[in-house]
């Protein structure tokens, strides 16, 4: 078995997962990067590291279910002992409110962004971890600036991170001293659903810093809580104060009533 040190970033096809993943494979991580459905851009992704001489592997799991999130610590213990680094990214972020959920909507949000990286923490615990370990592994939770800025839109998302940011304590305390836990909270990196580009690129603005949050300054943020061994129970913002700028519907809506009266 390598000595290297390795990490599982969940989500890693696309998007923010994939920025961690390379960020941790620059930094010498062997880096197990999950997908569900997009498997060549994860196939694709694999070859880019590979090519950039770093040790990568791509895992299907569908973590919408008890059964796949099981399979997937399973297949990271048949390459490895121990999993110094676990990185629960993959979401599933679907619009609703408070008076038109939809149960099953609700409940696989409730699975893919609560469930599944508890579950996947405390197999991690239980299978990936020695219970002698003198070194403590470190399981980062994916967050959303909306945590600390409320606003009722995205409802059954939003409770589902709520819930994780939370557990962040209980697990630190519940894990130690053999698991460090973590979350970083990003704010608006990408376009999301039918969000325009006119809308995503005013919502950007709506921060301290008055631009987007960057994807490598999150991954950056990991990477970080990953190595720094001292920090645990602990949730870091990187979102560009948006956290500060407190709205009643999510930026989206926000912006979009902006354009309307704009145009009109």
């Amino acid at each position: 078995m390598s000595l290297k040190k390795s990490v599982l970033v969940t989500g890693s096809a696309a998007r923010l997962g994939a920025t961690l993943a390379r960020f941790f494979a620059m930094d010498g991580w062997r880096v197990f990067c999950h997908y569900d459905k997009s498997r060549a851009a994860a196939e694709a992704l694999i070859e880019e590291l590979r090519n950039a001489g770093s040790d990568a592997l791509a895992l299907q799991a569908d973590l919408s279910s008890e059964d796949g999130c099981r399979q997937l610590v399973a297949k990271v213990k048949s390459h490895v002992e121990r999993l110094d680094c676990l990185v629960n990214n993959a979401s599933a972020f679907e619009p609703d409110s408070a008076t038109d959920f939809d149960s099953v909507q609700a409940l696989r949000q409730l699975q893919v962004n609560l469930l599944a990286p508890l579950s996947l923490t405390r197999w991690m615990a239980q299978d990936l971890v020695a219970a002698d370990a003198t070194i403590p592994s470190c399981v980062i939770h994916v967050l959303d600036q909306k945590v600390f800025n409320l606003n009722p839109d995205y409802f059954t998302y939003t409770i589902s991170k709520l819930a994780l940011e939370r557990a962040v304590a209980l697990q630190a305390q519940a894990l130690a001293p053999r698991i460090r836990v973590c979350g970083v909270a990003p704010g608006l990196m990408y376009a999301s659903g039918p969000q325009s580009r006119e809308n995503f690129e005013q919502a950007a603005q709506a921060n301290l810093l008055k631009r987007a949050t960057d994807p490598d300054d999150v991954a950056r943020t990991c990477l970080f809580l990953a190595s720094n061994g001292g920090i645990t129970g602990a949730t870091v913002s990187v979102d560009n104060g948006q956290h500060l700028v407190p709205l009643p519907r999510d930026i989206m809506f926000v912006v979009e009533e902006l354009l309307k009266v704009k145009s009109a």
